[in-house]
């Protein structure tokens, strides 16, 4: 449980995909793998269903509350209730389930801002079904700022094996992504990602390196003007601001070792320039975490697996990471009492 004794809470996800059979395994490898309490915000019909269709011996019990949830942990697999409209057939997702998939995120989002539960994990959505039911987000960070009123953009992060990385722009076509960079998109994310390191993570000062777009870091202009122009500006922005900050530096040189050990967080120009890296080094257990909510929120770095949803096969260490840290956040945030800004401030 997190630092104020609540469970977590954990989302559904895409029904008809892998987020309850990683829930059922999580529940099941809770004492030799230190699996922190949580309760799972789904259908516990399903669930049960589920368990037997994998051949996992889970005993489910329906609670009422976050509170009942904590106190049966220990004994069974605690499911707070959200009804589905259709039955479940795994692989293939139904958009006419997709209002139950936002209302367990609703919930979850209600449950932590009450602080009935210290943090939020989110099991993978299938945005294609999400869109058919008439979901108007590009994904869960920005569904998730919507709900917390947010007056900045969250930022998201992907931490594991010793690596953060943080993508300035995110889900983009390549072209749309350099077109996308600016200075000042630059410094608020690296605003966010210092407050967060401090907040989330104990670092009192967050050293943080900035990749460059251009090989060589741009070789003086003669290899791209976006160093000089756009990225080198930030890091003077945010050295002024009293940052610590290195950068642009080049991006084939930076995620060795060695290199690691000069920051705590890189600032990547575009989505595979940081995920690359990060599932290079760690792919079975890498966390996606959102920075700059108002409350915790962390997920499995992996989607559906719609290929092999109700096989069992799948594995639940990038959740069962996803819990944990969650928990070490949420135990950081309370002692710090860390408020971001909303609208209306």
């Amino acid at each position: 449980m997190g630092g104020s004794g609540a469970p977590l809470a954990l989302t559904m996800g895409e029904p008809s995909g892998i987020g309850g059979e990683l829930a059922l395994m999580a529940w099941a490898a809770r004492r030799e793998r230190s699996v922190p309490a949580f309760v799972l915000l789904d259908d516990p019909a399903r669930i049960e269903s589920l368990g037997r269709l994998i051949g996992l011996d889970v005993p489910v019990a329906r609670v009422g509350d976050p509170a009942e949830a904590a106190a049966v942990f220990d004994g069974a697999l605690p499911v707070l209730p959200v009804s589905l409209d259709h039955p479940v057939e795994p692989g293939r997702p139904d958009p006419e389930n997709g209002a139950a998939v936002l209302s367990s995120i609703e919930r979850a989002v209600m449950l932590v801002q009450a602080g009935a539960c210290a943090a939020m994990v989110t099991n993978p959505i299938q945005k294609s079904a999400l869109y058919q039911a008439g979901f108007g987000y590009p994904g869960h960070t920005e569904y998730l700022a919507a709900l917390a009123g947010m007056v900045t953009e969250p930022v998201m992060m992907l931490a594991g094996g010793g690596l953060r990385v943080i993508p300035v722009t995110i889900h983009l076509p390549l072209r749309d992504a350099i077109d996308a960079l600016t200075t000042q998109g630059i410094v608020q994310c690296a605003r966010v990602t210092a407050a967060a390191l401090a907040a989330d993570f104990g670092i009192e000062e967050p050293r943080l390196a900035l990749a460059a777009l251009n090989p060589h870091a741009g070789e003086g202009g003669t290899l791209g003007t976006e160093e000089i122009e756009i990225i080198t500006p930030a890091a003077t922005v945010l050295k002024r601001e009293g940052y610590r900050v290195i950068g642009p530096l080049p991006a084939d040189t930076l995620f060795h070792a060695a290199a690691r050990s000069r920051y705590d967080a890189v600032l990547c120009m575009y989505h595979d320039q940081a995920l690359i890296p990060l599932k290079t080094v760690d792919f079975d257990t890498g966390v996606n975490i959102t920075l700059g909510l108002p409350f915790v929120r962390t997920s499995p770095d992996h989607g559906t697996a719609l290929d092999i949803a109700g096989t069992g096969k799948a594995d639940p260490a990038s959740l069962i990471a996803a819990l944990k840290t969650a928990v070490e956040m949420a135990g950081y945030r309370a002692a710090r009492r860390y408020v971001p800004e909303r609208r209306g401030r």
